[in-house]
Parts: structure tokens; sequence; C-alpha cells
């Protein structure tokens, strides 16, 4: 659900849609790819790439999804062009984390642990469940009120997700 979101946030988002090449032209793709950081053998990273990404109904989006993730831990490499790539290592119990953006990628979100918080509500104080998203950017492509924007749409994607609404339009 949350690379999903990541998705529909991107394509509202032109500057996470970019890739910097090597030369460091600044190129805008309609379709694009999403990557997922993997932990692979040896302490290792690799980046499982769903590509076409935007293309995806959320049944092909979520099959590639975990089709992609396995075989990168099994050892497949592909060739990364991701504007974003997402990391989280909520699996092991981190909230926060600081990630670095590799190129081509302009972003890499990382995404924490869901933990309860309490939120104060004036004489009574009520818990949620939360996670902590952390947004590293590439200056070179989109400025802090624009990542900002972005990261709030994740938000707003996570706070209205329905999958009812989801399976039936195949659009999020």
């Amino acid at each position: 659900m949350m690379a999903w979101t990541v998705v529909r946030a991107m394509e509202k988002h032109a500057p996470f849609r970019r890739l910097i090449l090597e030369d460091e032209t600044i190129i805008e793709n309609k379709n694009f790819d999403l990557g997922i950081a993997v932990a692979i053998e040896g302490d290792r990273l690799a980046t499982a790439v769903v590509t076409d990404a935007n293309r995806k109904s959320w049944n092909e989006f979520v099959e590639v999804y975990r089709k992609t993730v396995e075989e990168t831990r099994g050892g497949r490499l592909d060739a990364m062009n991701a504007p974003v790539v997402i990391s989280s290592l909520g699996a092991f119990g981190v909230r926060t984390g600081a990630p670095i953006v590799v190129p081509p990628s302009v972003g890499t979100l990382f995404i924490g642990s869901a933990h309860r918080e309490m939120l104060p509500n004036g004489k009574k104080n009520e818990t949620a469940e939360v996670i902590t998203l952390s947004l590293t950017f590439d200056h070179r492509v989109v400025n802090g009120a624009g990542a900002a924007n972005f990261v709030h749409e994740i938000k707003e994607q996570i706070e209205h997700f329905k999958l009812e609404s989801v399976v039936a339009t195949g659009t999020g």
C-alpha cells in the first residue's frame, strides 16, 4: 500500500518523475519506475524496480512489486532508472532514518516502522498509529517546499486509502 501511495503522489508531482542522467541532464518521463531498496546477502543493498509503476492496476502493481522484490533478494539486478526509491527498516523497528539519494534517482523516501503515539486532544489524550516519512531529495530538481508538498500528498494518499476504490478503478 505504501509503494502504491508513493506512485500516486509521483503522478501529481512532476519533479519526482525526473531522472538525473550521467551527463547531469535532467529528464522527465511520462511513465516512470519505482525503486525499492532490498537487503541482500552479505549486508549488501540492491534496488528492486517496478517498471512503468504508474501504468499498472492495483492487482498488477502488487503482483509485480512482490515478484520483483523476491527476485532481487534472489540475486536479480535491474538497471536502476527509478526517480524515487523507497527504503524501510520498519521490520527492524526503526522509526526514522536519513536516506541518501543515488543518481539517477531524485529522491529516496525512508518509511519508518508503525508505532503508537499520544495525540493531545484538549482534556483527553488519544493514541494513534503513526509512521515517520523521511525524504532526501536532490536540490537540482526540487526545492524544500516542493518536497514537502510531495510528502504531504503521500500522507493524504495514506490517510484516504480505500482498497475497494483502488480495485474498482485501477488507480488511487
